[in-house]
């Protein structure tokens, strides 16, 4: 049982969202780019992605290990294997899971070349885990706190939250002038399930008193896990239809919450390009089906150490402590508030095309230049430090409907991640296809993190002069 709830513990508590996009990010030969800028350049007349296949991507990596540390064939004892692993980690390792898929996104232009708006929608379904790596709540599960004498055991380490929810976005995009292109965009979101521990705080310590025969022992903890949309299924006796729940709750019949993204681009010169957005911000209000566990209070033992983690306490000093930490079940709202992320970007094209003799664009928005240099910021707020990447990037124009993007990002996960994405384009149909850190998918259980994005849309150009 100990081992089962050390994997539980590890596992559960060592995920970390992550939505960094950078092979995608300004990527404006393919739509799906408005979602990380509202303010991209983008001149299509109008677009439509294809239902359900226009956008899907998947994340996952870790820091401080690999799947190949935990489950590799070697020889070694697994709970070696996992002790290692443990007790090698730090309290800030993470593994990151994130999924993303758009039931339907469209957009279209309104106004001409020198004036001109654009107007985009959609709906998408996303699940995020976020958490830190529990260690000391690991160590105890695995070795109890007996042969950790005068340790400060930090309760916070536990640090959770998971959720599922659906977002429906309308967006407007501006062309103010030929320098400067703004965008926001609003959002609804509603919640599928939550489940979250974030705010958690003590600790125990067990310390030698009297002598080396007696122990002074105190535990003083206060946890909180919020849920809503989860506890009815606990019950034995509920029927409910989960897939139509979720079909439910997708469609705005779950706790709803309301956000906004914003961002611009902005030419200095011709061949110059800054951009920057901020995404999420915004909150989900929960007050249907909510339940959340309490336990909270400080136990203070003198005698011989017991350990409560191996069960070791006694019954008349296990019924002690449980008296001194009530467990609650709590009925009240709750507020969650989405990770914001934050996108920063300058470029440098060169190369131009046969479009520049004509002054015009090309249907993305790209205008007279092949070729394209720069460097793109991520941040993500998170309970502790932002999460932060650097991406140098490399863009070309092959030919008329075909364009690639090469990156190389630097952030906790790996100092050596190389994307690459390319978007193809014959008649009105647009498909896409890109993945990060490529230098490792050739040993895919020793990948500290790997992702992959396609999608397939239908793109019609702005009509030139005489058409």
């Amino acid at each position: 049982m100990r081992k089962i709830t050390t994997c539980a513990l590890f596992f559960l508590g060592s995920v970390l969202l992550a939505q960094n996009k950078a092979v995608l990010y300004n990527f404006t030969a393919i739509p799906q780019s408005l979602s990380l800028n509202p303010g991209a350049d983008v001149t299509y007349r109008w677009y439509a992605g294809v239902p359900l296949l226009s956008g899907i991507s998947a994340n996952i990596g870790s820091t401080g290990f690999s799947a190949y540390d935990l489950f590799a064939d070697n020889g070694v004892n697994f709970n070696t294997k996992l002790r290692n692993v443990i007790f090698s980690a730090s309290r800030n390792d993470k593994v990151i899971v994130n999924q993303q898929l758009e039931v339907f996104q469209g957009g279209f232009k309104v106004g001409d070349w020198n004036d001109n708006a654009y107007i985009s929608f959609g709906m998408y379904e996303e699940f995020d885990v976020l958490s830190y790596v529990p260690k000391d709540l690991a160590i105890l599960a695995l070795d109890g706190n007996q042969n950790y004498l005068g340790k400060y055991f930090n309760l916070s380490d536990l640090n959770v939250r998971a959720e599922m929810l659906s977002v429906f976005h309308v967006g407007y995009n501006k062309r103010e002038n030929e320098k400067l292109i703004w965008g926001v965009r609003g959002k609804i979101y509603s919640s599928i399930f939550d489940a979250r521990s974030t705010k958690n705080s003590g600790y125990l310590s067990t310390i030698p008193s009297n002598g080396n025969t007696m122990y002074e022992q105190v535990i003083s903890a206060d946890m909180l896990l919020n849920t809503s949309g989860i506890a009815k299924y606990d019950d034995k006796d509920d029927n409910s239809d989960v897939a139509k729940d979720i079909q439910k709750r997708a469609l705005l019949g779950g706790n709803l919450g309301l956000g906004f993204d914003a961002g611009l681009t902005y030419y200095p010169k011709k061949d110059i390009q800054i951009t920057a957005s901020v995404l999420d911000i915004g909150f989900i209000r929960h007050t249907k089906e909510v339940e959340s566990y309490r336990a909270r209070g400080t136990y203070k033992y003198e005698g011989i150490v017991p350990d409560f983690f191996n069960g070791t306490g006694g019954d008349n000093i296990t019924q002690e402590f449980n008296d001194a930490f009530p467990r609650d079940t709590l009925k009240g709202s709750y507020t969650s508030w989405r990770p914001v992320k934050f996108n920063a970007s300058a470029q440098y094209s060169f190369g131009q095309t046969e479009e520049e003799s004509c002054n015009c664009k090309s249907s993305d928005g790209t205008a007279k230049y092949n070729n394209s240099v720069g460097l793109q910021y991520f941040a993500m707020s998170t309970p502790r430090l932002p999460m932060m990447a650097l991406t140098a990037f490399y863009r070309k124009k092959i030919f008329t409907g075909l364009e690639a993007k090469a990156t190389y990002t630097v952030d906790s996960f790996s100092s050596k991640n190389i994307g690459l994405g390319l978007s193809t384009q014959i008649g009105p149909v647009n498909f896409y296809l890109m993945a990060d850190n490529l230098l490792e998918l050739r040993d895919v259980a020793k990948a500290q993190s790997a992702s992959f994005q396609l999608g397939l849309n239908l793109i019609f150009a702005e009509k030139k002069d005489g058409e």
